[in-house]
């Protein structure tokens, strides 16, 4: 059905009080900013999820804290009418912790604005992203007296350690969090500083595998030959794990993996590619791929990569006792990491039955289908409110805790990013542009009048 007159967005009022606001939004952002909130080790928690409380209560939110887990979870809703549409707002107000100060320009905890950006710990990932939220939803108050829509925000304190308490919360809350939506705000714009719709994010399973010989370590020339050599079990384990092309070994490994839908291909084929771009990013100047390739291997098709292996010494000739390989699996839909890793398990059994593997931690993936109606409403949200088109992804390469939301609340859920692409989440000058903070406000205000005005639509 064509779009009528009356559902051409209307910014003017909004960009009228943005103009006005702006100061006062950005020392909002800086008072944040300014507070201590690193899970890691406690520091500010509590005092930050009591300050994230009030801004909610400031923009006419009923709020509530609850005290479940490690660290408290911030929630607010307001609820205008049961048979209007609700979205369900998620971020975390933790931080990583700052080192290496030595790199930082500024004060982590003092934010700074240079050449247009906001620099401090905290500005991208993620107090910028969920307050501007918050300040969407004030502003739509504000303009209007009233929401178009019902919402909900939960902003949680144990994102940057693995969000643990958070599956739990959500299966006991399920009633309280129910919602036709689930819009997060995380990570980083694409590359070519056009927004970015992402509909889902790879699982990850974490292993370890270790090898013993000898009780202790032994000289090299005076029992060499003489006690077997632990890197030399490991090494042969892994090298039955994968070929030398890449393809991945462990049986029944890809048996779960779902297919890519029609509409998942063409949305990759749609992607902005730039190879010469990309390998300078990853510093592999060799690099060869179209665009569908590199994206359907980051999105859409799981990995076994081994990121460290220790053991013995560089610096003097010993057969080491220990031998220890670490092993992530980035997951697609529908694999399981349990199943995923009973298979690996398997093959070490059947190929090192005396090396032990162990599970480290493992989160499931997920995945929104980029047809659903209210996934199409999202993404005329975005084109809307940015000038420049987005770019939609089936699927991000990292992992987030996603699948609470699609697999415990049977959610639909989006991730729109509001930080550049070069916001340098969880490294020193960790920053977010001006520019992008307000037009995450903007997006996120418009996204409010957008889902009430499709909604309504439907019905007719």
């Amino acid at each position: 059905m064509p779009r009528s007159q009356d559902d051409v967005p209307d910014f003017q009022a909004f960009d009228q009080l943005s103009a006005e606001r702006r100061e006062q939004w950005l020392e909002q952002l800086f008072t944040l900013l300014r507070q201590e909130s690193i899970s890691h080790d406690g520091t500010g928690m509590d005092t930050c999820a009591v300050m994230v409380q009030q801004l909610l209560k400031q923009a006419g939110l009923q709020t509530r804290i609850f005290d479940e887990g490690q660290y408290p979870i911030v929630y607010g809703e307001l609820i205008r009418d049961q048979q209007l549409p609700t979205v369900l707002f998620y971020g975390h107000y933790d931080v990583m912790p700052p080192d290496p100060l030595e790199e930082w320009h500024s004060d982590p905890f003092a934010p700074e604005i240079r050449n247009g950006k906001i620099y401090a710990r905290g500005a991208g990932d993620n107090k910028g992203q969920f307050l501007a939220h918050i300040m969407a939803i004030q502003s739509c108050l504000e303009l209007h007296g009233q929401l178009p829509i019902n919402v909900k925000i939960l902003i949680e304190g144990e994102e940057e350690t693995g969000s643990r308490s958070l599956p739990i919360f959500v299966e006991q809350h399920r009633d309280l969090l129910q919602a036709d939506l689930v819009y997060t705000s995380d990570g980083p714009q694409h590359v070519s500083g056009a927004p970015v719709v992402l509909l889902g994010v790879r699982g990850a399973l974490a292993i370890k595998l270790t090898s013993h010989g000898a009780q202790w370590d032994n000289h090299s020339g005076n029992k060499g030959n003489i006690v077997p050599n632990p890197i030399w079990s490991l090494v042969h384990l892994l090298d039955s794990m994968r070929s030398r092309d890449g393809q991945i070994l462990v049986d029944g490994f890809f048996d779960d993996v779902r297919a890519v839908s029609d509409a998942e291909a063409e949305a990759l084929r749609q992607l902005p590619f730039e190879l010469d771009d990309l390998a300078r990013q990853v510093g592999y100047a060799e690099l060869d791929m179209d665009g569908e390739s590199y994206y359907r291997r980051l999105t859409m098709e799981p990995t076994l990569n081994i990121h460290g292996i220790h053991s013995g010494s560089t610096g003097k000739g010993i057969i080491p006792a220990k031998a220890e390989a670490y092993i992530d699996v980035r997951l697609v839909p529908d694999q399981h990491p349990q199943q995923v890793y009973d298979k690996l398990a398997r093959h070490v059994q059947q190929h090192a039955p005396d090396i032990i593997i162990e599970q480290v931690m493992s989160v499931p993936p997920s995945r929104t289908p980029v047809d659903l109606d209210i996934i199409q409403t999202v993404i005329q949200t975005v084109t809307e409110a940015y000038p420049l088109a987005p770019v939609i992804q089936p699927g991000m390469g990292g992992t987030l805790p996603n699948y609470v939301w699609t697999d415990i609340l049977k959610a639909p859920s989006v991730i729109v990013p509001y930080a550049p692409y070069d916001e340098a989440n969880h490294s020193p000058n960790e920053n977010t542009g001006v520019d992008d903070f307000l037009y995450g406000i903007r997006c996120t205000y418009h996204l409010l009048h957008r889902l009430a005005v499709d909604a309504a639509r439907a019905t007719v």
